[in-house]
């Protein structure tokens, strides 16, 4: 994918932020399928003594989602754990060694101990779609990011990236349209209509 921004830069400046606690905690945010899981394993490349750690492990489970009827929503702000995640943040700013889940797209679910921040990780990019969220319980994480960084991509790539999303999953094509136009890009709507200020912004300029 083409930046606007050097990545190498970028690095350097994480690099150079000085610690307020135990970790430097990096906010990697944007709307699904902005490419913030690559783009957080390359910075984690590329900052010293860091590793990446994706949101997603948040996700409720999805036998809550159907008790709450969310099931068709999942993926949207009330359909994870922020609480968790929250504490798992603060964890990461006091503790060494710190065990996080993760979330495995072939079982649907959420893994519970599948990560590990070593604590020779004193830099931690965490990527999520909800990471900048002004919403309740989401805004509150802000405080807690060193440097916060937001990926914007067009709607247009968005769509043709989450439809090829849904097809590689062996969805049919009116399945994937309905999902992503009934759930993802609306998702992507509520991302971008309740932002909070991120320190920079990733503008990408094409497909990757």
């Amino acid at each position: 994918m083409q930046l606007d921004w050097d990545l190498e830069a970028l690095a350097a400046r994480i690099t150079a932020l000085p610690f307020r606690n135990k970790r430097r905690l990096i906010a990697l945010a944007g709307p699904p399928a902005s490419g913030k899981s690559t783009l957080a394993e390359a910075l984690a490349e590329r900052v010293p003594n860091s590793c990446a750690l994706p949101m997603d492990g948040f996700h409720l489970d999805n036998r809550i989602l159907r008790e709450r009827g969310l099931s068709a929503r999942k993926g949207a702000p009330e359909t994870f754990d922020v609480a968790g995640l929250a504490h798992l943040l603060r964890r990461l700013l006091r503790e060494d060694s710190v065990v996080y889940p993760l979330f495995d797209r072939h079982l649907d679910c959420a893994v519970a101990g599948a990560g590990i921040a070593e604590a020779s990780a004193t830099t931690v990019i965490v990527e999520g779609n909800y990471l900048l969220l002004d919403a309740p319980e989401w805004r509150d994480l802000r405080p807690l990011w060193d440097f916060a960084v937001y990926v914007s991509v067009s709607s247009d790539v968005l769509r043709a990236r989450l439809l090829k999303r849904w097809h590689d999953h062996g969805f049919a094509d009116a399945d994937a349209q309905a999902k992503v136009a009934q759930n993802d890009m609306p998702n992507a709507q509520t991302i971008c209509n309740a932002l909070l200020t991120p320190d920079c912004t990733l503008h990408q300029k094409s497909t990757p």
